[in-house]
């Protein structure tokens, strides 16, 4: 992970990437994906933590995601992605504080963007997009949220040259 920029620098949200299971590029790779995106739904939302943040990516396999997605959503079958949102802080300091973590299934990601057709990268950057936008407290859960966080989607991924996913 990066340091805390000097005072002064507006703080930024460091991405961390871990590899545990599946056939993922390299780490490298990924950071700059998972970095790109996250950046571009900073810029549509219109705000971020105001003292900057560190968002946890976790690239896994369908086997993992799906004990996760069983024990914390009760739905025992892999997903896509997974969002976990830090909790609030009690006593912040001058360390960069966790923001959340997004965890991919790598299987379950290349499926679907081979029945879609779209790109491998193009997929994996909507996923953490919508991710990381579940971490800032955005939902689906109503029709009105669910219009909300596509939009904002659409609109970060259009940033990256990326095309409405839902399209």
């Amino acid at each position: 992970m990066d340091d805390i920029p000097p005072a002064g620098e507006k703080p930024e949200i460091v991405v961390d990437v871990a590899i545990e299971a599946g056939s993922w590029a390299s780490e490298t790779a990924l950071q700059a994906l998972a970095g790109r995106a996250i950046r571009a739904a900073v810029s549509v939302i219109g705000s971020e933590p105001d003292e900057g943040g560190a968002i946890s990516l976790l690239f896994t396999g369908d086997a993992e995601i799906q004990v996760l997605n069983r024990e914390w959503r009760g739905k025992n079958k892999p997903t896509n992605v997974l969002s976990f949102p830090a909790p609030e802080l009690i006593n912040p300091g001058d360390e960069l504080q966790p923001l959340g973590d997004i965890i991919l299934a790598y299987e379950t990601v290349a499926r679907e963007a081979a029945e879609e057709g779209k790109q491998f990268d193009h997929h994996l950057t909507h996923l953490i997009v919508h991710g990381f936008l579940h971490i800032m407290g955005y939902d689906h859960e109503t029709d009105e949220e669910a219009e909300e966080m596509e939009e904002l989607e659409r609109k970060a991924l259009r940033t990256l040259a990326i095309s409405d996913p839902y399209a």
